[in-house]
């Protein structure tokens, strides 16, 4: 479970840019931030207890004073932010978020079905289901690798449900573009799995053009859905973030 926390922030918190910018310092404060600064093989050790394969990469005062921002790898220069108080008592996995940004950002918890083309989805399931969740998605978002597994776990269990996967690749990840590009021209659900397996995709053909994801992108802006993966059920209601299968699988059946 702390793991995904990390994979989480690998997908959201980077994408939010008020979480790097500093209050400014009062005239006469005393900055006495280098005398609490932790040392960084022990907040590595600290990291890998959360996720083994990652490295800290920076550690500097946050927008809080008091609180310390650990920059860290997830791997395949994937990253995310975690922050520990000046007493070293507390990790914290979460958002720093000025009052002043509240309500500004974040995903609508409703949007309009009827708004969602389905021609550029890969659908991932029965196509005459009688229950589909829209998933917004990009392969190399390591918490979305997560949701695709379950995602494969749940169609297996239960015919009645689909998931129609609309992919789009986040800027920070370099090598989605031409992946998402070469599922989108395929339609493959095997190409989809492969992508979300970590796998090599070939390379799109010559004819395949990036119209799709770019749709894609836009349709996710226009419904106020910045982060991968989000989820929208039947009846319009938003889940960003991955859940376990049974959980998944409770709030897909939950009436409306």
């Amino acid at each position: 479970m702390k793991k995904n926390y990390l994979l989480l922030l690998g997908c959201l918190v980077i994408m939010l840019p008020f979480t790097s910018q500093a209050f400014p310092v009062k005239k006469g404060d005393k900055d006495c931030t280098e005398c609490h600064k932790p040392d960084k093989k022990y907040v590595e050790a600290l990291v890998k207890k959360i996720a083994p394969t990652g490295t800290v990469t920076d550690i500097k005062a946050s927008p809080i004073k008091g609180i310390w921002q650990i920059e860290v790898d997830a791997g395949d220069g994937k990253r995310g932010l975690l922050y520990m108080d000046f007493a070293k008592k507390h990790i914290i996995a979460g958002q720093i978020v000025p009052v002043e940004a509240v309500g500004k950002q974040g995903p609508p918890n409703k949007v309009d079905v009827s708004k969602i083309p389905l021609d550029d989805a890969v659908i991932v399931g029965a196509k005459d289901a009688a229950k589909k969740v829209v998933v917004f998605s990009d392969p190399d978002c390591p918490f979305c690798r997560e949701l695709h597994k379950t995602i494969k776990q749940v169609v297996a269990r239960r015919n009645d449900i689909a998931f129609v996967e609309i992919l789009y690749p986040l800027p920070m990840h370099k090598d989605a573009p031409k992946k998402v590009q070469a599922v989108l021209c395929s339609k493959s659900v095997q190409m989809l799995d492969d992508a979300f397996a970590g796998k090599t995709v070939p390379e799109p053909p010559a004819n395949c053009t990036t119209e799709a994801m770019e749709r894609n992108k836009a349709l996710a802006q226009s419904l106020g859905l910045n982060s991968t993966p989000t989820l929208v059920r039947d009846d319009g209601v938003v889940l960003t973030g991955a859940l376990p299968e049974e959980k998944l699988l409770e709030w897909i059946d939950k009436k409306p």
